[in-house]
């Protein structure tokens, strides 16, 4: 097969050969790294490889690890057989006959180390969520390349090339590496398990800037009308998302247990929270039609869920189709974009803005310094006549019609 120039979507998308109506393995070479190939076997299961010449001119193959969720992505495949490659220009057999000893400590060693820095830092000091992210990013972009390898043994360089590789395809994905990376490293130095970190120094490869943008009235009722055309889970919860004002793991997530029937409340604990502050959010007339619309499944926690097991996951491509049925831009927008669009939508309202920072749940702002310690008002009252008239706009854009209004109860 001629070599192609292998993309994220291409290795997701990938299936065995098909000959005479029987599936047979594929083997996909990439053209932007001689050697590499994509595996698909038969039964759908795709690997890498690198296929290669030995010194002594035999040919050899190298398994690189699986090429799905919990193996290795495309930068880091690309990464691996780079540095497999480098190894053979030296004179070294990337696949040796023998495992070389290795001299130094176990606990030295970076698959040991990550998992410590996990268990004693990490999960002490951060949310699950910021937990969970970095898990993922030593699993799916560090530890592939490097397993094997002892701390004391990484440089500069392989911070460097590694993060480089990464954002060739993700450039936000090689930010938020390196700031997982210096994280560890830096801990791993105030244990004096190494003596200066290999990411100092070493600058972001992408430049962030604060986003802006702010879906348009019409866009916002494009994408409602699209979200109850999909008729699922991911339109429910998008449409909450928007009357919320919450951030989109907050209600992906958003258990039964968490809902104060009575008073209509959604209530986050503090480790459900990005600033770590319980929040409780008034639910607009809205917002709790679409909670109570979803179906219960027994022994699953989640209000929306698409297996009747875990919250709802794969955004990525739920957005995907809603921005088609939406005849929205999909690269124009984010889903934390609608957060900022509540914002925006609320001050055009005429909402005071220190209301509008209690219903996002923003601790600095009018909130900030000593007003944010001795402020304990909750503001609940004022939030669900506020999240109201926002629930009430939103539904005026769709129908063209005022909406109905209804008593709320402020206590």
């Amino acid at each position: 097969m001629p070599a192609k120039l292998l993309t994220p979507r291409t290795v997701e998308t990938a299936k065995p050969k098909l000959n005479a109506g029987k599936l047979m393995r594929a083997e996909i070479p990439d053209a932007a790294c001689p050697g590499l190939f994509l595996v698909v076997q038969a039964s759908g299961t795709r690997s890498w490889a690198l296929r290669y010449r030995r010194p002594d001119g035999s040919t050899a193959k190298l398994t690189l690890g699986r090429a799905d969720a919990n193996g290795l992505s495309l930068a880091a495949a690309r990464h691996a057989a780079t540095a497999a490659r480098l190894r053979l220009d030296g004179g070294e057999d990337p696949k040796p006959k023998q495992l070389p000893i290795i001299s130094y400590s176990t606990s030295d060693a970076i698959e040991a180390a990550v998992t410590s820095f996990l268990d004693l830092h990490a999960r002490k000091k951060n949310r699950p969520a910021t937990v969970w992210a970095a898990e993922r990013i030593f699993q799916r972009c560090v530890l592939p390349p490097w397993r094997g390898r002892s701390v004391h043994s990484i440089r500069r360089r392989d911070v460097i090339e590694l993060i480089e590789h990464i954002a060739t395809d993700r450039p936000y994905l090689a930010n938020r590496t390196l700031g997982v990376l210096s994280k560890f490293f830096r801990w791993l130095q105030s244990r004096d398990v190494i003596e200066t970190a290999p990411t100092a120094g070493v600058v972001r490869p992408f430049e962030e800037k604060p986003r802006t943008r702010t879906l348009t009235d019409d866009e916002l009722r494009r994408l409602w009308l699209a979200c109850e055309d999909d008729g699922g889970p991911f339109g429910a919860a998008l449409r909450v998302l928007l009357l919320s004002g919450c951030r989109r793991d907050e209600i992906s997530r958003m258990c039964w247990s968490e809902l104060d029937l009575q008073r209509r409340l959604f209530i986050l604990k503090g480790e459900r929270t990005k600033n770590g502050v319980e929040h409780a959010v008034p639910l607009s007339t809205q917002a709790w039609a679409i909670i109570e619309a979803q179906p219960r499944v027994a022994g699953c926690p989640y209000v929306f869920t698409a297996d009747g097991k875990r919250p709802v996951i794969g955004w990525a491509k739920a957005k995907t189709r809603l921005s088609e049925k939406a005849e929205i831009a999909e690269e124009g927008w984010r889903l934390h974009d609608l957060r900022r669009s509540t914002a925006s939508g609320m001050q055009r309202l005429g909402i005071a803005v220190h209301l509008i920072e209690r219903c996002l749940n923003h601790v600095s702002g009018s909130f900030a310094g000593v007003v944010g310690v001795y402020q304990t008002y909750s503001y609940e009252a004022e939030m669900r006549v506020v999240l109201q008239r926002w629930g009430d706009h939103i539904e005026q854009l769709v129908t063209g019609k005022p909406a109905k209004v209804v008593k709320l109860r402020t206590a």
